[in-house]
């Protein structure tokens, strides 16, 4: 197995991607309220700012801002995975190589991360958290999606309503990064 090393900048922004093992499954949207609670918890004990995230049924996109001298993600991604999993009620199939470690295979092991370096990359990251609903074919509309920091961008007049457009209002019936404007 390669050398895997994360960079740890105290006080920075982080985009995030985090997998189900089953990406085929539903649990992140039919859960939605553990998955809150875990997250909730998670900020309590150790702080950090949501920024922009989205759930979707398999995996789930966010922003987080970490307080200045902190640079302990692994350990949040961590508590927030086990939390997660120990709120649910034990049904699935568990391989034998996850049982030996005391795994019960819900989450990919991994997850993507990436340093936000400037306002641009910010604003392109958010973007992508808020359309990702639609680029997976869930709503037409980014406005349609409920599990999604856009409507806290609405409500604080950041974003308008109709932001995303409609995925059938492009000449080949998709929306492309031009169509749609950055935060």
């Amino acid at each position: 197995m390669s050398e895997y090393r994360r960079a740890l900048v105290p006080g920075a922004t982080w985009f995030f991607t985090v997998n189900l093992s089953d990406r085929r499954s539903t649990l992140l949207t039919g859960e939605i309220a553990r998955l809150r609670a875990a997250a909730r918890e998670v900020a309590r004990r150790y702080p950090f700012r949501v920024e922009a995230a989205v759930a979707l049924p398999d995996h789930l996109h966010a922003i987080l801002r970490l307080p200045p001298g902190d640079a302990d993600f692994p350990l949040r991604w961590r508590y927030f995975k086990t939390l997660f999993v120990r709120s649910l009620p034990r049904t699935e199939a568990i391989p034998r190589n996850r049982a030996r470690r005391g795994e019960r295979g819900i989450w990919q092991r991994r997850y993507w991360e990436h340093l936000i370096r400037d306002q641009a990359d910010f604003n392109a990251h958010v973007d992508y958290i808020h359309f990702n609903p639609v680029k997976h074919g869930h709503v037409d509309r980014v406005r349609d999606w409920p599990h999604s920091s856009f409507h806290a961008f609405v409500r604080e007049g950041v974003l308008p309503v109709d932001w995303g457009g409609d995925q059938r209002d492009g000449p080949d019936g998709v929306i492309h990064d031009g169509d749609w404007g950055n935060v």
